[in-house]
């Protein structure tokens, strides 16, 4: 039975990695996922994903998807699913549904200000299955929170809840030292 997952975590958790090593395993096993993510991130020079370990494979932009496509496909994996709308995951969940075809999307929960995503809000609601990618704190904690820093290593709680290619500039925390902006022994 096909399910719709989301997979989040905070900022340097290796979602990226994760969907791009789910992917691989498809394949390893005579399957073919398909890999999307929203237009909206053209960091890696457009239909690439790409994780922060250098791990990369083309992909096509979530608004190209359609029924006929999908259906040439026993998987879907969606990075980015921050960025995508509430009726773009509500199709995530016809694909699941209505074509049984299951769907893994990994992202992040929240911004840095600690507010929800649209496309995270609406993943967590309905998605059948949630799990957390998870990675620490500079204390050894959960780091659950993403947290933006300035060029002098101040945590920033106001601005743009979207800033793309600027992944140097963030860092996940736990729910303690984000609330403090305490980003210990990070160089700045």
């Amino acid at each position: 039975m096909a399910k719709l997952y989301f997979r989040y975590g905070v900022m340097g958790s290796s979602k990226t990695a994760n969907a791009l090593m789910v992917h691989y395993n498809y394949a390893e096993r005579g399957q073919r996922a398909l890999l999307a993510k929203p237009s909206v991130d053209r960091r890696d020079g457009g239909h690439v994903i790409r994780s922060r370990m250098g791990l990369e494979h083309p992909c096509v932009y979530f608004h190209e998807i359609d029924d006929a496509m999908v259906k040439e496909y026993d998987c879907v994996i969606v990075d980015e699913a921050q960025f995508l709308t509430k009726a773009e995951v509500q199709y995530l969940a016809h694909v699941v549904d209505d074509l049984g075809i299951p769907v893994i999307c990994y992202g992040l929960r929240a911004d840095f200000r600690g507010d929800l995503f649209p496309g995270s809000q609406e993943l967590l609601a309905i998605s059948d299955i949630i799990e957390e990618v998870k990675t620490i704190c500079w204390c050894g904690k959960k780091a659950t929170y993403n947290a933006r820093f300035d060029e002098n290593g101040v945590v920033l709680k106001e601005g743009e809840q979207v800033v793309l290619g600027a992944g140097e500039k963030y860092v996940g925390l736990c729910r303690k030292h984000w609330a403090e902006g305490n980003m210990g022994n990070k160089p700045k």
